[in-house]
This record gives structure tokens, sequence and C-alpha cells, in this order.
């Protein structure tokens, strides 16, 4: 229903409804969060083809989110006017500006949180204002020596009344990794144009790229992260600034993988200047993207099965360029949190970890083994 006009999705279902499993259908709809588009086009279909209760729960669904998208708007629009007043730029990357950036309507499009890139110097100032506004700061990082600056990318934080959760970025993506910087960033952004005071968001280009590694970091698990692709493919594009960025980032066979999938999924429209993305490595990677929807993953489940999570650690890798892959083995002699909790020193004498981390490391591994033996069969 997501890929076909409507004229052939009613003969589809003239001919299909009473094999269809409805209930599959609507866990599959709500699992990818594609409840607004449905909503949209149930409105040129004969809904006597479909059950009542699925329509009923779609609409249902379609009206939540446009509440949510409204409140999550306001609160956009009153978070922006803080950080101008403070002098902090900011460039929202997406919550309910892709919306309308993408779809034409703030509705047609689900987000549970606004994201918004700030330069990793504000970050105290932005944690003020925040708590000010009564938004909690959920302390899930655990870093020693600074390491949280590049392996992680954001912070989040909760407001419990409103039921708003913010994520503040001080990179598009999780390091070790080559990204282009915040300055870079703004010299590109573009201001919304649908609403009244400033709001910037990304470059188009930049959003294009930064929507495609967020839903390969994810293994395109919700096709709503894909449809975003699909669309933005089939709008107006810089193609050449595209690959220039790719070229300088060496992800283009993350980009053939949405390309590919965007393809064979959603009938997206690939010319020929798209071709040059899709690699043998790109298609690789989008068949290795499929195991998620098969398995309808939820990253975000608060207890992910572990083989899930063996099959995206390794996904994850198999994501990174060489040089990622070398930055990412070589991240690995850098102390982390678990060595402090292992054998700890003054924080004085934390450089002493570098030298300290190989051992720890065998150490650990050790006592893990000896464990292991010693449970019961």
């Amino acid at each position: 229903m997501l890929k076909n006009d409507d004229g052939y999705t009613q003969d589809y279902l003239r001919e299909e409804h009473k094999n269809i499993d409805w209930k599959m259908f609507l866990d599959l709809t709500l699992h990818h969060r594609v409840y607004p588009l449905l909503a949209s086009k149930l409105k040129n279909i004969d809904t006597s083809l479909i059950p009542q209760f699925v329509t009923q729960t779609v609409y249902g669904y379609y009206k939540r989110n446009i509440f949510k998208m409204l409140q999550l708007s306001g609160e956009m629009e009153q978070l922006a006017k803080l950080f101008n007043a403070n002098d902090i730029k900011t460039i929202f990357l997406k919550g309910p500006l892709l919306g309308n950036e993408i779809y034409g309507d703030v509705s047609l499009r689900t987000c549970g949180d606004l994201d918004i890139l700030i330069p990793i110097e504000d970050l105290d100032s932005v944690h003020r204002i925040l708590e000010n506004q009564g938004f909690i700061k959920d302390d899930y990082i655990l870093s020693i020596l600074g390491d949280w600056k590049w392996r992680h990318h954001h912070v989040t934080y909760y407001q419990k009344s409103k039921n708003i959760k913010v994520e503040i970025h001080w990179r598009l993506n999780p390091g070790p990794g080559k990204e282009p910087g915040f300055l870079e960033l703004w010299e590109r952004k573009r201001k919304s144009v649908s609403v009244n005071s400033p709001i910037y968001l990304l470059g188009r280009e930049d959003l294009f790229l930064f929507l495609v590694s967020h839903g390969a970091r994810h293994g395109w698990s919700r096709l709503r992260w894909l449809i975003d692709i699909e669309r933005m493919i089939e709008q107006e594009m810089d193609w050449q600034k595209v690959y220039s960025f790719t070229k300088k980032h060496n992800n283009f066979h993350v980009v053939g993988q949405s390309i590919i999938l965007s393809s064979a999924l959603l009938n997206a429209d690939v010319t020929k200047e798209l071709l040059r993305y899709t690699s043998d490595q790109s298609k690789s990677l989008a068949q290795g993207a499929i195991f998620y929807m098969e398995n309808m993953v939820n990253l975000h489940d608060d207890l992910v099965p572990k083989y899930i999570s063996i099959y995206h650690g390794r996904h994850l890798y198999s994501l990174m360029s060489r040089q990622q892959k070398f930055l990412y083995k070589l991240s690995y002699l850098y102390p982390y949190h678990v060595d402090s909790l292992t054998v700890p020193l003054p924080k004085k004498l934390h450089f002493l970890y570098f030298i300290l981390r190989p051992f720890l490391c065998l150490w650990r591994k050790a006592i893990k083994q000896e464990l292991s033996l010693e449970e019961p069969k």
C-alpha cells in the first residue's frame, strides 16, 4: 500500500483482502510507524475492503500523532527562542520539521523527540537552559579521560510533565569516524519557512546524508526511515554535492545501501546518477538489512535478544569504511570507564590506564572464563 498508486492498491485489495492477516498488517503498521501515510492513503481507497477495526486503529494513531506533532512544534519554537536569546547556534536535525520538509505536511511523519545539534562548547549553557525549563538529564554516559566527546554523540533530557524528550547532539553520529564539523554544517544550514521564529535545519544534501547514516545505523528496522530516503531521492537534490560529500567522508556504500533498499522495497526512481553508488558492497549491506525487517527488530527495546545484539554489532562494523574500521580498532587502546571499575585509581593518575588497559582486558577475560567454568551445568 505504501509503494503503489491508489488504483493498483484498490485492485489488489479486491482480490486479496480476504487472504490478508489484518492483525499482522496492523502490527507492521505500528512497528514501522507508517500509520500517518496509511491514513492519508485510506482516504482514496474503498474502506469496505478493509476491516473496520484496522481503519479505526490507523485513524486513531494518526489523530494522536497530529497532537504530538503540534506539541513538539510548540516546544521546538520555544527552545529555538531560548537558544537564540542566549546566542547559541542550533540546528534541528529531525522532529516535526521533517514532516513539512519531506512530505509537505507535519502530520504525515511520526517522531518521538526533538534532536538538536549544537557546538560542543555550548553544552553547559544548554544544560542550564533545559534545567530551568524542567528538563532532567539522563546521565547514562559513563566516561573516562573525556572519551564521551567522540565515543558518544548526544545526551538525552526528559520533561516529565510534558512527556517530551530532547536529544542534544554535538556530533551527527557516534565516533570514531570522519564527519563534517558544526561550523561546516552551519554554513550550509537552511532556515525553516514553516515557522515564525528563526529555526534552522541542515542543508538538503547534509540532511539526506544524515538520514542515510541514521537509518543505516538502525538497520533500517523501521520503514519510516527508508520512506524518508525514497521521498528525498525523488525531490530536488544537488547530487553533485552529495557525491562530493560522500567521497570526502567515505560513505558511498552506505548511500548505496539506502538507494538499493528504496528501489527494491518502495519502487524509488533510481536514475543513472544514483547507480554509481550501487556497488557489490552496498548490495551486500542491503541484503543484511533485510534481517531487521524480517524479525521486526526494535533496537529501542529495554531487552534486545542476544542474537540480535550480536548480529547488529557485526552489521554496524560492516557499515564502516576501511578508515573507520582502523579507527574503531585503534579506539580499543583508549581507556574505557570499565577500566576504572576494575582497578580504581585517583583521577590524576587516570593516564596510567593507557598502560594498564591491555592487562585489565586480559584480567577481565580470564575472570569471565573462570566464572563460566564454575557455573552449574
